[in-house]
């Protein structure tokens, strides 16, 4: 393609993958332009800023990023801490968006609401190849504006796009009447959310990391709150293999956590029910009346609030007019689904990869980060840096590094399906003993974009999250 010099390269999201994709493109001479629909870098990840990685710091900070914070006067923190959410955005996030080369390039409170080919819906062929895309972006004000770009990065995540309760993939009978009692992600029960929890019977749904978060926050809220209740329902009789597997886990504190359910259940202290799948929710004067069936059959129970961790999906409405090929199971890449598959795969077992797994017929193109994963829940930060390191070189036009492997990854006993359910989450709470007080099909490259001057080198929850649509496909 021929790209006039000063054509850029938008970035959708301004999360550590989005923020990581700009710090790459600048120390490759290109102009990124980040759209950010919140009010700061991290706005996703403040959702669940009380929550603590498994990661440690130097999984965290990406190499290009630390090349500009480096320039000011930023203090790293302990690379072997374990960050919140929170002290992510707050110590690193919101300095290397105050970067001068990262500063001017972030906007926000823009959410892109379509992207396009330039005078082509998906349906059109004919000089479809070389030209622009186009990117609509809805202001808080209600205005839409459009601008052009050589090339377009999506790194918007899957964190508002929840999947619903039920096992088909759509909201289950009651669900969408009774969201005023219903919490989708990791709600801060220790926290700003106490109120919502402290005394109350409460259902948590779901068979991974993010669920055993919830419910020992739960469990110590109950210590000072004898009368709050947990009911844990988990989707496949697999909870042994999620919490088996802890002391050989590359990763400590996910293990831990593993650890530290296990032996709540031990204690009794968890009302555990595997297999379980909720049928119908109906509001009734004390409370949400939950029909359920367990391995023991139909059963009938009321609670007072429900938090739903069964992961995200992509939202691919946005991209309906763009060429894309992807899994039709994962909703992946179709190059990188097989390598991401969660029946197959763990976070650490998932080979590194980057723009070939990446790319769409629409070249120049590239859905990157956790909304890469599809509906896999295997990502680790770690990868989704390696993948937009790899799609700056190439749409620098350095074939060779983009084509370069510059990664390993933890392993890991604990993050795969077949050690725990696909509902798997990124963090954990503060361990804490409970008591009673692959061959990869050759894809073409597409063509780089032209060098513009060269810049200076560089790089968990709302109340009632709405229903995704049947259409929905997360972050």
């Amino acid at each position: 393609m021929n790209f006039d010099e000063n054509k850029t390269i938008v970035v959708i999201g301004a999360g550590p993958v989005g923020i990581s994709a700009a710090a790459h493109l600048i120390s490759r001479g290109l102009t990124p332009i980040v759209l950010e629909k919140g009010i700061s870098v991290g706005a996703a990840i403040s959702q669940w800023g009380h929550v603590k990685l498994f990661s440690p710091w130097n999984y965290i900070v990406d190499t290009q990023v630390r090349v500009l914070l480096q320039k000011t006067d930023w203090q790293e923190p302990d690379k072997k801490g374990l960050p919140t959410g929170q002290e992510i955005v707050d110590q690193y996030l919101i300095p290397a968006s105050l970067t001068p080369q990262l500063y001017q390039a972030i906007s926000y409170e823009k959410e892109v609401i379509a992207v396009s080919k330039q005078g082509h819906a998906k349906s059109s062929s004919n000089g479809r190849n070389g030209v622009e895309y186009t990117v609509h972006i809805r202001s808080t004000d209600g205005t839409v504006e459009i601008i052009k770009a050589a090339a377009v990065i999506d790194a918007s995540g899957t964190w508002s796009n929840p999947n619903p309760i039920g096992l088909d993939g759509l909201p289950v009978s009651g669900e969408r009447e009774n969201q005023d009692a219903i919490v989708y992600g990791i709600p801060y029960a220790l926290g700003k959310d106490k109120a919502d929890y402290a005394g109350n019977r409460v259902l948590v749904l779901g068979g991974g990391h993010s669920a055993i978060n919830v419910a020992l926050d739960l469990l110590k809220l109950q210590r000072s709150h004898s009368d709050t209740k947990v009911i844990w329902g988990l989707r496949t009789n697999k909870l042994e293999k999620l919490l088996g597997g802890g002391i050989n886990d590359e990763l400590p504190a996910r293990g831990d956590l593993g650890i530290a359910a296990k032996k709540a259940i031990d204690a009794g202290l968890l009302d555990v029910h595997a297999p379980f799948e909720v049928k119908r929710i109906t509001k009734v004067t004390t409370g949400l009346s939950i029909e359920a069936i367990t391995d023991n059959g139909q059963t009938t129970f009321e609670v007072d609030r429900i938090i739903v961790t069964t992961g995200f999906r992509p939202d691919l409405n946005m991209l309906r007019e763009l060429r894309l090929e992807l899994d039709s199971i994962v909703e992946a890449p179709k190059v990188l689904a097989p390598l991401i598959d969660p029946n197959l795969h763990s976070c650490g077992s998932v080979p590194p990869h980057g723009f070939r797994e990446l790319s769409h017929p629409d070249e120049n193109f590239y859905i990157v980060g956790m909304k890469a994963y599809g509906r896999a829940p295997t990502f680790l930060m770690l990868t989704g840096y390696e993948q937009v390191r790899s799609v700056a070189a190439q749409l620098a036009g350095d074939h060779e590094s983009a084509n370069r492997v510059e990664l390993i990854l933890p392993k890991t006993g604990v993050c795969s399906t077949n050690k725990s359910n696909s509902g798997s989450g990124c963090c954990e709470i503060e361990p804490e003993e409970i008591n009673s007080s692959c061959c990869i099909p050759k894809v073409p490259m597409p063509a780089a974009l032209p060098l513009v001057d060269k810049a200076e080198s560089a790089c968990c929850v709302t109340k009632s999250t709405p229903i995704p649509s049947k259409t929905s496909c997360c972050g």
